[in-house]
């Protein structure tokens, strides 16, 4: 499906993910396994569509992708609508529904706890309600939690383009607009520090297997006019020992109560090698990331992703049929690699649980 970008909040890149019609309307994705090449849009009307495009990486970043889980709850409505379901029926389906929904990308925090967080608006909900009133109560929660996002990439980018070092900046995976309802987390960093004139060189892992930082961090700058230039995961070494990097800066999908940040493989690799350098590691996240029921790194469960991720990359054997893969999706990287956290509320630096509790708690208060 073809449409025309929106780039309300982005200059010229496309928005990733958009919301057509009222409660019983459908959601929209950017196909981000089809970039740089192409920009092609994504119809989900169901919600195992919406699972499947979160499954496949069409939808990715632990932001938007909680984004998406909350809208697919909406479109579940839709399917009880269609389907004339009394309003236990409904509520059924739809606590069914969100159960598959938060489980299609299980390291993600972000999306458990947006689809947790549109569920529960279902309890008030009047029995008496027509049934177009969980769609439109629905639709509602997820509007909110997306224009929320918006807000919490600019304030995120506002407080680490203060931090930010002098030099050039080295970044992994991709967490732009493409990862999230807005401009980014550590994406945002970067771009709201050009915007206030720093001037610097972007430089992006490739980001194997699936090339995100090649293909949508770079595509993305591009875009922006941003000068970026990729490299292969193995040269990061090479380019860090060179010393024209003055930070690393990555997203996180899953932050630790005690401060382990599970994100994209590589990012452990990535730390251990900035920290011999002795270039200050940042993960710029929102306090959604934060996962405190969970102590620490060795719990979080590592998503495994397809074989074929790694020996076929986009449609190119470049490993013998009969060869076995180790492919986890996501890496953990230990609190003691990381100089701080970037989050809308500020910096936690260090990360310890106990700054980590004092950053949370503060931005619970009332201002």
């Amino acid at each position: 499906m073809n449409m025309d970008s929106d780039s309300s909040h982005s200059g010229n890149v496309p928005v990733s993910l958009k919301w057509i019609g009222q409660g019983d309307g459908h959601l929209v994705l950017l196909d981000q396994t089809r970039l740089p090449g192409q920009v092609e849009w994504l119809e989900c009307r169901t919600v195992d569509s919406v699972i499947r495009a979160i499954q496949n990486l069409s939808v990715r970043g632990a932001p938007l992708i909680g984004i998406a889980g909350a809208y697919g709850l909406v479109v579940a409505a839709g399917e009880a609508m269609v389907k004339k379901l009394s309003h236990d029926a409904t509520k059924t389906h739809l606590s069914m529904q969100a159960g598959k929904l938060a489980a299609a990308r299980p390291t993600a925090v972000n999306l458990a706890w947006a689809v947790g967080r549109t569920l529960a608006v279902v309890e008030s909900i009047s029995k008496n309600a027509e049934s177009r009133i969980f769609g439109e109560s629905l639709l509602a929660e997820a509007l909110a939690i997306h224009a929320e996002d918006r807000r919490l990439c600019e304030s995120i980018g506002k407080h680490g383009a203060a931090l930010l070092p002098e030099g050039d900046i080295l970044t992994h995976c991709n967490t732009g607009s493409l990862a999230t309802g807005g401009d980014g987390t550590a994406l945002c960093v970067i771009t709201t520090a050009w915007a206030q004139g720093r001037r610097f060189e972007v430089y992006a892992d490739e980001t194997r297997p699936l090339f995100q930082g090649a293909r949508l961090t770079a595509w993305e700058l591009v875009h922006r006019g941003i000068p970026v230039t990729v490299l292969v995961d193995s040269a990061a070494a090479s380019l860090l020992k060179s010393g024209r990097i003055g930070s690393v800066i990555v997203g996180a999908d899953r932050i630790t109560a005690s401060g382990d940040v599970a994100n994209k493989i590589g990012t452990y690799g990535l730390a251990i090698l900035a920290k011999a350098h002795g270039v200050p590691f940042f993960v710029a996240a929102p306090s959604s990331t934060f996962d405190l029921a969970t102590r620490e790194g060795s719990e979080i469960q590592i998503e495994q992703r397809h074989a074929e991720e790694v020996t076929v990359p986009m449609g190119i054997r470049v490993a013998p049929q009969g060869a076995k893969t180790f492919n986890p999706a996501f890496d953990v990287t230990p609190a003691d690699l990381i100089h701080g956290i970037i989050t809308e509320h500020g910096l936690i630096c260090p990360v310890t649980r106990e700054t980590i509790l004092r950053g949370l708690e503060s931005s619970r208060r009332p201002k």
